[in-house]
């Protein structure tokens, strides 16, 4: 899907092209956004950035956001994916199309926790929605885009595994899966699927990264320190030990 197997994980309002391409001579995709694409999301993202000390991308029409952003990575040598929020399926298509259009992966948001985003209908709350989420994920992948979905462990009465099934059956190419204090889920993820399952959390070094190939997992990301070019040529190491095409056979 990408190579080297390291990607740069979206972080809210920080996470544009020029991120991207900045981390482009260590990693092999970069989840932009993540970008509310509904009124429902968008009201939420706004609510968190007057109440909270937060950033949140909030362009006036956040497909042409979308779009700008990866025409701005046509050279740069990464696979390019939009992390996307919605509450709603339609704002979903329509960025798909987009992906689709610019070589992208769409990156369906069902990770994020904040209590704004959560009472929208998205983030978190699709992970108990299963069915909800294999809706966005059957008309996201008809427009012809590669999609995958963010999803976290530790949620109470979720089961990854299933959702992972789920998500497979729904034609879902990958999964990024933030392992929380539970990273032994990449296993149970990997050995219950196809998918090609991204890992998240904690990747700062050769360990950290081994663990998570132990585990079963396809790539890893990295999240907070994604701007810090030490740990990033870190990583980039240790993927390169035990992610190559060499060590994965």
């Amino acid at each position: 899907m990408f190579a080297p197997r390291l990607a740069l994980a979206s972080l809210s309002g920080e996470a544009d092209a020029d991120w991207a391409s900045a981390g482009a001579d260590y990693a092999g995709a970069a989840f932009l956004g993540g970008i509310a694409v509904d009124d429902a999301s968008r009201a939420a993202a706004r609510e968190m950035v007057a109440d909270r000390d937060r950033t949140e991308f909030l362009p006036p029409d956040p497909l042409a956001f979308v779009d700008r952003q990866l025409a701005a990575l046509e050279s740069v040598p990464i696979q390019p994916a939009f992390n996307v929020r919605s509450a709603t399926p339609g704002p979903l298509v329509e960025a798909a199309s987009v992906c689709r259009d610019r070589n992208a992966l769409l990156e369906i948001n069902a990770h994020c926790r904040q209590d704004e985003l959560c009472a929208a209908g998205c983030g978190e709350t699709l992970l108990a929605a299963t069915e909800r989420l294999q809706t966005y994920v059957e008309r996201t992948v008809a427009t012809g885009a590669t999609v995958g979905v963010k999803v976290r462990a530790e949620v109470p009465d979720v089961d990854l595994v299933v959702t992972a099934r789920a998500l497979e059956d729904a034609g879902a190419s990958f999964v990024h899966v933030d392992a929380m204090d539970s990273e032994s889920v990449i296993r149970d993820v990997a050995d219950a699927t196809d998918l090609f399952v991204v890992a998240n959390n904690g990747v700062r070094d050769d360990e950290t990264v081994r663990e998570y190939v132990d585990y079963g997992a396809d790539a890893v990301s990295v999240g907070r320190p994604s701007d810090d070019p030490a740990v990033l040529e870190r990583v980039r190491e240790a993927v390169d030990r035990h992610l190559s095409v060499e060590a994965v056979g």
